[in-house]
């Protein structure tokens, strides 16, 4: 539960923030009509809800292995993590989208801009706020990769997700910002419902690209490079091992690694000798990688060239 504190944090504070901003702007729009602030109350909404289900996939992961899951629950935050995406492009984008066509077949004009800008300028506040803290948060664990590069090797699903969705909504309120004025400015009320369309598209753009590494999660990624090569420099360490014939690795979880191993020992180790390195290699990972919690090892001889 530790390793997820910061993960947790990043959660609570764009929740905060996306509930405080949500009931904001549906105010907002019932007092003026503003299509484009109807649809900003709409993604704030999906990504109130994005955060409970986050929340609700981190609480169900943490539960112990039993009888039928005996590797543990860790794989639920990836497919909560992937239903927040679905969210977002079937909820978010999907009523934007909705809402930005009924206004341009039949546009209005709003009322009482003044309301409209307060309240975008409040949720710019709030919501760079959590965009803040879950890029404090995501630059933890970057170290030098680029953003896209670091998202790609990132096996915890919640701090990106808040990270693009937060994004995605800052990118959603300039938009806004910049339907409701070119609405006024030209007196064309169809721009408000055109802003709608684009809030949709940057939500659809979002959704896919955590639907893609939501499901690369899902499905089981190897460890980092850096996590293979310190196993295997632990294991070619150990004085009794003769050949690393293969290992594979896979992610249960962000902090939730399965080893496999495959190793060829020296061929006068007897079985408690081979046991006894087998125990040693175990300690030393998980002395090193505290993220690896099963490590399964095979004796095999390495195929021999006749």
């Amino acid at each position: 539960m530790a390793a997820h504190t910061g993960s947790r944090r990043v959660i609570h504070a764009a929740l905060a923030g996306n509930l405080l901003i949500a009931l904001t702007k549906f105010g907002a729009a019932a007092y003026t009509g503003s299509s484009a602030m109807l649809s900003e109350g709409i993604h704030s909404l999906v990504d109130t809800g994005n955060g409970l289900l986050l929340l609700y996939g981190l609480r169900r992961a943490a539960r112990p292995p039993d009888a039928l899951h005996q590797l543990g629950h860790g794989r639920e935050l990836y497919f909560w993590s992937f239903i927040v995406a679905l969210m977002v492009f079937a909820v978010g984008a999907g009523v934007s989208f909705y809402e930005g066509v009924l206004h341009i077949v039949e546009p209005h004009h709003a009322t009482n801009l003044l309301v409209n800008y307060v309240v975008l300028g409040l949720s710019l506040v709030f919501e760079g706020y959590s965009w803040r803290v879950a890029l404090k948060e995501f630059r933890k664990t970057k170290g030098r990769l680029g953003y896209l590069d670091a998202v790609r090797q990132s096996k915890d699903p919640t701090v990106f997700s808040v990270l693009f969705e937060d994004s995605a909504a800052l990118i959603g309120l300039a938009i806004a910002f910049a339907g409701i004025t070119a609405a006024a400015w030209f007196d064309q009320p169809i721009l408000d419902g055109v802003a709608s369309l684009g809030i949709a598209a940057v939500l659809a753009t979002t959704a896919i690209f955590l639907a893609r590494e939501s499901k690369a999660l899902l499905l089981g990624e190897a460890a980092i490079p850096e996590v293979q090569q310190a196993i295997l420099a632990i294991v070619r360490a150990d004085e009794e091992v003769r050949t690393v014939n293969g290992m594979t690795t896979v992610h249960l979880g962000p902090n939730e690694i399965v080893v496999a191993l495959s190793l060829e020992f020296e061929d006068d180790l007897t079985t408690t000798g081979i046991e006894a390195s087998v125990e040693r290699i175990e300690r030393r990972i998980r002395a090193t990688e505290p993220a690896v919690t099963s490590v399964f090892i095979k004796p095999k001889a390495a195929a021999r060239r006749a």
